[in-house]
């Protein structure tokens, strides 16, 4: 199986491109606070302009299902990927509203010295039988996201990756080009997520490091695979 790979939080065409030529197998846009923040007519700009192949994901952290519904349309998702306290009922209703052709990420956060929070929402997410994804991802007491930090993967693969062999699990948080190999042989897993450890400055993406950073995690997933 192949390793899914996400570049997240890009801000312009001119970055997203360059995800797209890299060979990634998704570009986010995060509509949520941040530095790198993004308005629906701003990505619905953009979008068209991407090679339909790649996916289209846009990250939103305690919006309504509308809204969620809105933006997709508007901008031309392909799929979102679901901070805070997203419950199955929401999930639910994206699902029905758009069928199998959304791809649906939730996120759960894994801080250190309490994985039992960790294990908690993974397994209730994966009890959610409309979520493809579960992005395990670290946070601080200020972002929920792109904090480039990451967390303990002997203890992450102990607790939450290591024992949801039949979910689909996306590591990010503090990955860079220099780490995402050693996380890929850790944590086994079904696709990566980075922001920060491509970027030249938040916000704007460092082509040499996106390249290096999708050349490596596909080199560790061959060798994780052999």
């Amino acid at each position: 199986m192949s390793l899914w790979i996400k570049i997240c939080a890009n801000t312009s065409l001119a970055d997203a491109m360059v995800t797209a030529d890299a060979g990634a197998d998704a570009v986010g846009f995060v509509f949520a606070p941040s530095p790198r923040r993004m308005t629906v007519e701003q990505v619905a700009a953009i979008v068209p302009e991407l090679p339909a192949k790649i996916e289209k994901i846009g990250v939103f952290v305690g919006s309504c299902v509308d809204e969620i519904a809105a933006t997709v349309e508007v901008a031309g998702l392909t799929g979102v990927q679901l901070h805070s306290e997203v419950t199955a009922d929401e999930t639910t209703k994206l699902r029905a509203r758009f069928g199998p052709g959304l791809r649906i990420l939730r996120v759960v956060h894994f801080e250190a010295g309490a994985p039992e929070h960790a294990v908690a929402a993974t397994q209730d997410a994966s009890l959610d039988e409309s979520v493809d994804a579960i992005l395990v991802d670290s946070r601080t007491a200020t972002a929920v996201g792109g904090t480039g930090k990451s967390y303990d993967w002997a203890e992450a693969r102990r607790a939450v990756f290591g024992v949801m062999k039949e979910t689909k699990m996306v590591v990010a948080g503090g990955l860079t080009p220099e780490n995402v190999a050693e996380a890929i042989a850790t944590l086994r897993p079904w696709g990566v997520d980075v922001v920060s450890g491509v970027e030249a400055a938040p916000g704007r993406k460092d082509a040499a490091k996106v390249r290096a950073f999708i050349a490596n995690a596909r080199a560790a997933k061959q060798d994780a695979s052999g």
